[in-house]
């Protein structure tokens, strides 16, 4: 073998569109400051990954097993993806809004427990990958060559490894509730090595130091992801038991919240298993705290899918008891008069459609400031005939100041999405709040 030879030999091959950027971009660490206490109070932080090399690396053959539909224009897909954090940061104002995940992989590389770490629970999670055999030259990368092997899939040594596409998709990596994170632990051998990346993350990047007692982590046997959690307020959550969030782990998630948090009531909604509705954020995302945007045929007209947690007179134990469909049962936990506004408008072809593509998938920037893709017009109209308006992400960016809007004024942003929608998930799928005001 010859190793100095073969490493220069497989760096050769390597696609270096914009990793670059992340190696050697330095910016100022602060230490985290985590809040999440509703879907929609005005956002303070975070953590996105804008598509790069790994998204170059999705071809007709492999896109399947990478759980894409389609492959994706990557330098339209950036672009499209820019102008979202830049929306971000027009809002929050802050030279630290915006943190990009790829970015806090590299520098928590920078510690080589973080690396070691790292190849011990890949091998770990994905036993019939057979990283093991090639855990000693993983072990031996530096933090530059084992962050793009992460990202990548690829490595100065023949590994057979994918590139991990999904990262575009940050919200599903965890969930922030009040002051603690639940790490996700996804259902797909794809994006298992993206729970790793995320408790790399936040066990090692000198931003998170302070964080290890919030830190939720649940038992291997079951999967979540963080689309399917949604903070109504501090006392209430919602999560969707789907194709991607097991029983086991509403169960467990529901424990850890129950005896951790200021949660008092877990609302679960019973989604059918299938792509269409893969987490409960594809068929219900809120725009302020009495308004939200629903797919009809699963959040009111479907029955008995709602199940009520709360914190039994043992505290291992549940309360439990089951609610008509999640409208009814939002109104009633809730005490508010809610609006839902249908994806796609009143028509059941066109809410199909919408739906589809991400139509319900709505990010709130703040309070009844919201942003979905272009595409799903008939969303925009309806959200338009109840009071919002409707603006251009360009024009956003333009005219109006981050800290001048909010007060009476609701407004929904259309992101341009041709490319980032063909991914099959939308501003909500693409976010991760660290933090939002209080």
């Amino acid at each position: 073998m010859e190793p100095e030879r073969n490493v220069a030999r497989s760096k050769a091959n390597f696609i270096s569109i914009h990793v670059q950027d992340i190696i050697t971009a330095t910016p100022e660490t602060k230490p985290a400051s985590l809040c999440v206490q509703s879907e929609t109070a005005k956002l303070r932080q975070v953590v996105v990954h804008t598509p790069s090399d790994e998204m170059a690396l999705v071809s007709p053959e492999n896109k399947d097993a990478l759980l894409f539909d389609d492959i994706l224009d990557l330098s339209v897909a950036r672009e499209e993806h820019q102008v979202m954090c830049r929306l971000f940061e027009k809002i929050v104002g802050a030279p630290d809004a915006v943190l990009q995940l790829s970015q806090l992989l590299r520098e928590a590389f920078d510690n080589e427990d973080a690396r070691l770490d790292y190849v011990e629970r890949l091998c770990k999670v994905l036993p019939e990958r057979n990283y093991e055999a090639y855990a000693e030259e993983l072990r031996a990368l530096d933090a530059v060559e084992l962050h793009r092997f992460a990202i990548t899939g690829q490595a100065p040594f023949s590994v057979s490894a994918y590139p991990h596409p999904n990262l575009l998709f940050t919200r599903d990596l965890s969930a922030v509730v009040g002051k603690h994170v639940i790490l996700s632990l996804a259902a797909t051998p794809a994006r298992l090595p993206e729970s790793v990346i995320i408790s790399t993350v936040m066990r090692y990047h000198p931003r998170f130091a302070d964080i290890a007692d919030q830190l939720i982590e649940l038992p291997e046997q079951v999967s979540f992801e963080g689309g399917d959690l949604l903070v109504v307020n501090e006392k209430l959550v919602l999560i969707g038991q789907s194709e991607r969030t097991s029983l086991g782990g509403v169960m467990a998630v529901t424990r850890e919240l129950l005896e951790r948090t200021k949660v008092e009531h877990v609302l679960m909604v019973n989604l059918p298993k299938q792509r269409s509705c893969m987490h409960l954020d594809t068929v219900f995302t809120f725009a302020d705290s009495v308004t939200c945007v629903e797919f009809p045929p699963i959040i009111e007209e479907a029955r008995d899918n709602v199940y009520h947690f709360e914190a039994g007179d043992d505290p291992r134990t549940f309360r439990t008891r089951v609610l008509p469909n999640l409208k009814e049962a939002l109104v009633e936990m809730t005490g508010l008069d809610i609006t839902f506004i249908p994806c796609g408008g009143e028509e059941l072809i066109s809410q199909r459609r919408e739906q589809w593509t991400d139509g319900a998938n709505l990010f709130a920037l703040a309070p009844g400031l919201v942003v979905g893709y272009e595409r799903n017009r008939k969303t925009f109209a309806s959200l338009r005939e109840h009071g919002f308006h409707v603006v251009d992400a360009e024009s956003f960016l333009d005219f109006y100041e981050g800290n001048n809007v909010g007060g009476n004024e609701r407004m929904a942003v259309k992101l341009t999405g041709h490319e980032l929608s063909r991914g099959r998930g939308g501003p909500r799928c693409m976010t991760m709040p660290l933090a939002r005001e209080a």
